[in-house]
């Protein structure tokens, strides 16, 4: 099983890393940062299950860096909303 949580979580990251590069994620939207954070947390529960310490820093600090820019995100997207903001997400104003 250990095997598996390894593939998954690295395919995970690999796709949002790949996505951004063609430019088909942005680095700071919420797909991109949910593939890192659920990508990382997986591979670094599996290092600390591992006793694999280097791998759980680099696994476990890409986790926590991803998940604070997702809250960030998560925060910013009803502030804008609010505030009228029409560069997050699609508009609702008709041509």
């Amino acid at each position: 099983m250990p095997i598996v949580v390894q593939i998954v979580g690295s395919i995970l990251i690999l796709i949002a890393f790949a996505l951004a590069q063609f430019g088909i994620l942005d680095v700071k939207s919420r797909r991109y940062l949910v593939l890192n954070v659920v990508g990382s947390a997986a591979l670094a529960v599996d290092a600390a299950f591992g006793r694999q310490w280097g791998f759980l820093l680099l696994e476990g600090v890409w986790a926590i860096v991803s998940t604070a820019g997702l809250i960030a995100v998560l925060r910013r997207r009803p502030a804008l909303l609010r505030r009228g903001d029409a560069s997050e997400g699609p508009s609702t104003e008709e041509p």
